[in-house]
C-alpha cells in the first residue's frame, strides 16, 4: 500500500489524495490540527486532479505542488498541479522540455525553493533509478547527468532533503529490496553511499516513514513502522554529522544489541540533551530510551514496549511540548557563559564551563600571593564581563539586522502572495471570457451550419429550374418544328383554294 503524502503547515498536518473506501474521481484534501486533534476536510475549487496513490506533494510557503502517482485504473500519471493553501485552489502547471516518464512510488523534493527534485519511482513496465529537476523559475524540466555509484532501480523509497544533501533511504523493485540509505548532494549532482544497515532494519520494509531533525552539527534520520511479513511499529535513528560521517541505523534498547565497529563519542552531546530537557514523551523510560539510542552510536536494539504503550502525552499539545523542549534548550545555554580563551564560537555555549566553578577552585587554592592572583582575577573577570556585554551587544545587533531582514522578507512575501492572488483573479477572469468566446464560436458555427444548408438547398434549387428550363426549350423547340409544319401546310391549302376558286371564277364566266 503506497504512502499518502502528509506535508506539515504550521500547526496542521496535510493529508493530500491516496486510495479510499468508497473511491472518488477527484483528489481530496485533509488538514489535522495538531493543537485540537481534529481532521477537517477543505473544500477545494479550481481544475482538481483526478483521485490517485502513489503521488508525492511537496509544499513552498503556503503552495502544494503535486506530481505523478496512479490513478484508480492504474494508469501511472505524470501530469504536475499546484494547490494554494490560502485560495483553497487547485491550478495545473504548464512547462517545456521533457519531463519524467509517468511513475508512481516515487520521492521528491524542494531545493532552495525553487528545483523540484523526482527520484525513481515505479512506471507501467519497470523500476527507475533516474533524478529529474524542473526550475520553477523557468518551469523547464530537465533530466540530471549525476556521478558516482548509481543506486539500483527502486520504488517506495523515503527521502529527506537536508541542505545540499537528500537522503535515499530503502525502497526496492518487485523482486527484492535494498536496505542501504544513499545520499545525493545536489550542487556536485553525485551519489554515494551513507550507510548500509542488516537485513533486520526498518529501511528493508515496505512503506515505512522518515522525518529528518537536527541538533547543532548533527542530522537524525528518523525512521518508523513499515510492512514485511507483517506490520512493525519500531523506531530507528541515523545520525549523520555535517561531515557527511554517518553511523550506523539504530533503535532504542530493549534486546541485544548488534555491534558495529565505527562509535563515536560526540553523539553523547544529542543524548544527554535528551536527557536533560522536557521531553516529547511524559514517559521517563521513553526519554530515556530515545536518549540511550543517541548516544550509543555503535549499538542496534528494539524500541521498549513502554515507549509504544506509555508515551502518552498528558493532556498537552504536540505544539507545546515542542515549545518547552526549545525552551529548555535555550535555558541551559543561558546559564552558562561564555569563556573566549577556549570557545571561538558564540552561538555555541550550551557546553562552556561555569564561572561559579572557577570561583571555587581559586578559593580552595592557597599561597604567599595569593592576594595579587585574587586582583589578577577579579581584572580578568572584569575583562570577561566587559567582553561578553560587547558580544551581546553584537548580537543584540545582529538580532535586529536579522529582524529587519525577516520584516522585508515578510513583506516581500506579502506582495507575493498578493501577485498570486492577483494572477489567479486573472486567470479566473480570463478563463471566464474563454468560455464566453467558445459559446460565441459554437452560435457562430450553428450560424455557418445554417447557411451551408440554405446555400446546399439553393443549389438544388437552381437544378431543378435549369433542368425544367432545358426541359421547356426542348418543348419549344419540338412546337417551333411542328408550327413551322403547320405554316408550310396552310401555305399549301391555301394555294390550293386559290386554285380552286380561280377554276370556280372561270367556270362561271364560262358559263355565263
Amino acid at each position: 500500500m503506497p504512502r499518502v503524502p502528509e506535508v506539515p503547515w504550521g500547526k496542521t498536518v496535510i493529508l493530500v489524495g491516496g486510495k479510499s473506501e468508497p473511491s472518488s474521481d477527484r483528489i481530496s484534501v485533509w488538514t489535522f490540527n495538531t493543537e485540537t486533534e481534529i481532521w477537517s476536510h477543505m473544500e477545494a475549487k479550481g481544475d482538481i486532479p483526478v483521485a490517485r496513490s502513489g503521488h508525492t506533494v511537496t509544499r513552498a510557503g503556503p503552495v502544494l505542488i503535486l506530481f505523478g502517482g496512479e490513478d484508480t485504473k492504474g494508469k501511472k500519471l505524470h501530469d504536475l498541479h499546484m494547490f494554494d493553501l490560502k485560495s483553497l485552489t487547485w491550478l495545473p502547471l504548464n512547462y517545456k522540455g521533457a519531463g519524467p516518464s509517468p511513475r508512481s512510488n516515487h520521492v521528491a523534493a524542494l531545493y532552495d525553493d525553487r528545483i523540484l527534485l523526482i527520484f525513481g519511482g515505479q512506471s507501467k513496465s519497470k523500476t527507475l533509478n533516474d533524478v529529474h529537476a524542473l526550475d520553477f523559475e523557468t518551469m523547464v524540466w530537465s533530466r540530471m547527468r549525476t556521478h558516482g555509484h548509481h543506486p539500483s532501480p527502486r520504488a517506495g523509497c523515503c527521502g529527506a532533503l537536508c541542505g545540499t544533501k537528500w537522503y535515499i533511504a530503502g525502497g526496492g523493485s518487485k523482486k527484492r529490496r535494498h536496505p542501504e540509505t544513499w545520499v545525493f548532494d545536489v550542487l556536485e549532482s553525485k551519489w554515494s553511499v551513507c550507510v548500509v544497515p542488516p537485513s533486520s532494519s526498518i529501511t528493508t520494509k515496505k512503506g515505512f516513514s522518515m522525518v529528518p531533525l537536527y541538533y547543532r552539527d548533527k542530522i537524525v534520520l528518523v525512521s518508523f513502522g513499515g510492512n514485511k511479513k507483517e506490520p512493525s511499529d519500531k523506531v530507528e535513528v541515523l545520525v549523520v554529522l555535517q561531515n557527511e560521517h554517518c553511523f550506523s541505523w539504530r533503535s532504542a534498547p530493549d534486546a541485544e544489541p548488534l555491534m558495529y565497529e565505527d562509535s563515536s563519542p560526540s553523539s553523547k552531546e544529542l543524548a544527554d540533551h535528551l536527557n536533560n530537557c522536557d521531553p516529547l514523551y511524559s514517559n521517563s523510560v521513553a526519554r530515556h530510551s530515545l536518549a540511550t539510542t543517541v548516544e550509543s552510536s555503535s549499538g542496534r536494539k528494539s524500541l521498549p514496549d513502554s515507549l509504544l504503550h506509555n508515551s502518552k502525552v498528558g493532556g498537552s499539545s504536540l505544539r507545546r511540548q515542542f515549545r518547552q523542549e526549545e525552551e529548555c534548550s535555550l535555558a541551559q545555554k543561558l546559564q552558562k557563559p561564555i569563556d573566549d580563551d577556549k570557545y571561538k564560537d558564540v552561538d555555541d555555549c550550551s557546553e562552556l564551563p561555569s564561572f561559579a566553578n572557577q570561583k571555587q577552585r581559586s578559593d580552595t587554592y592557597h599561597s604567599p600571593d595569593a592576594d595579587a592572583k585574587t586582583k589578577r582575577v577579579g581584572r580578568s573577570s572584569s575583562d570577561i564581563n566587559h567582553q561578553h556585554d560587547t558580544k551581546i551587544a553584537n548580537l543584540v545587533r545582529r538580532n535586529m539586522a536579522l529582524e529587519e531582514q525577516l520584516s522585508a522578507a515578510m513583506a516581500s512575501k506579502d506582495e507575493a502572495e498578493k501577485n498570486l492572488s492577483l494572477v489567479i483573479d486573472t486567470k479566473e477572469e480570463l478563463e471566464r471570457r474563454l468560455a464566453e468566446r467558445d459559446r460565441e464560436v459554437v452560435a457562430l458555427k450553428e450560424k455557418v451550419g445554417g447557411l451551408e444548408q440554405a446555400h446546399e438547398d439553393s443549389n438544388n434549387a437552381s437544378n431543378t429550374v435549369h433542368a425544367d428550363n432545358v426541359r421547356l426549350e426542348r418543348e419549344v423547340a419540338f412546337l417551333k418544328a411542328v408550327m413551322d409544319e403547320t405554316q408550310k401546310e396552310l401555305h399549301s391549302t391555301r394555294g390550293v383554294l386559290a386554285g380552286e376558286r380561280a377554276r370556280a371564277f372561270q367556270l362561271q364566266v364560262e358559263v355565263f
